[in-house]
């Protein structure tokens, strides 16, 4: 089984690649990206790398990536290239405006790359689905109606930013191109995700509480929190590659539109916690905004910011998140061994 992936050599693409791979000794990955393998991403797909093709192009530039993926017998497709133009974390990366530095490149990538591989999709014999990767930023900033139920995929919808509203409008064309030419195609939701290779790139620079947190522990640094009480709904890289994985090969999916996440919320407090059990000397002040290093918005608890009903997904293909707290240990063991290995730190 081949499966494409888009934007596969950045964060979460990546470890879904290469769980795909350690699946099945028989499948192969392709990967179309607008950049190559690093260093942390040769490294990490070393085990499976003779099973897989990285094609370096733009996906806004069909001409330049549409015959070299002609060339595979490509049957699944995970749409995952994006540009993620965030600003939060600290008191210096909160004041950016980060849209406003290229926001027509935010659209093209994120709106106009979808209308181009599924152009291209359409033309395809044998293919059987596609995921598109899309992002709670779609939704608003408050709700559901009744207070402490997870934030359902029905409603709700009213994205704010260039990034949530080219997203959202990327999961409205799958939606008619799937009707139009009989695609099996779903859009998921994604919660914030954090874990196995979160780092910098260049379509993507920010760092969710939980990676920095860890890494903070990791180096004996001082976490100063603005607030102990902002909350987030935290998923790893590695559960949202099993969820989407489950998703390609549900025989059945029923919805458009699958939240993934943990479920729950976590606070900054709780994930400080967590460190601390590995890490007991982890010191912590909380400090004001133009001082602190973890900086979260007290008063965002609820909508985007908050739970995310995962039943559906749990529904049609059986998947659940791991713990919160298990997850977050396994991460922090995870940048033990595999980060900073050739960099000479």
């Amino acid at each position: 089984m081949t499966l494409l992936v888009t934007g596969g050599t950045g964060f979460v693409m990546s470890v879904l690649a290469r769980e795909w791979l350690e699946r099945d000794a028989k499948a192969r990955v392709v990967i179309l990206d607008r950049a190559g393998l690093d260093a942390m991403a040769e490294r990490y797909f070393a085990p499976v790398r003779d099973r897989l093709t990285v094609v370096t192009a733009d996906i806004c530039e069909p001409t330049q990536w549409e015959a070299a993926l002609d060339d595979h017998d490509i049957r699944y497709v995970v749409h995952g290239a994006t540009v993620t133009p965030i600003s939060r974390g600290s008191a210096a990366e909160a004041k950016r405006q980060p849209e406003a530095e290229d926001p027509a490149r935010i659209i093209d990538v994120n709106f106009m790359g979808t209308v181009h591989v599924l152009e291209w999709l359409r033309k395809r014999p044998g293919f059987q689905r596609l995921v598109f990767v899309s992002s709670g930023s779609v939704y608003r900033h408050h709700g559901p109606d009744w207070m402490g139920e997870p934030l359902p995929e029905d409603g709700y919808v009213a994205p704010l930013t260039l990034y949530g509203i080219s997203k959202f409008a990327a999961e409205m064309v799958v939606n008619r191109y799937a009707d139009l030419f009989g695609l099996s195609a779903a859009s998921v939701r994604l919660a914030s995700v954090y874990g196995p290779m979160d780092r910098v790139t260049g379509s993507r620079n920010f760092r969710h509480v939980p990676n920095r947190v860890a890494h903070m522990a990791l180096a004996g640094e001082t976490v100063r929190p603005n607030s102990l009480e902002p909350v987030g709904d935290y998923v790893t890289s590695t559960d949202v590659a099993d969820a989407i994985i489950a998703l390609l090969l549900a025989e059945r999916l029923r919805y458009r539109h699958y939240n993934i996440g943990s479920g729950e919320t976590s606070t900054i407090g709780d994930i400080i916690g967590w460190a601390k059990e590995r890490a007991p000397s982890l010191q912590v002040e909380v400090s004001p905004a133009d001082t602190a290093n973890v900086i979260q918005d007290v008063s965002l608890k609820d909508g985007m910011w908050g739970a995310y009903d995962i039943a559906r997904i749990a529904r049609d293909t059986g998947w659940q998140p791991r713990s919160a707290r298990q997850s977050f240990h396994d991460y922090m063991d995870w940048i033990v061994e595999n980060e900073n290995q050739s960099e000479g730190k």
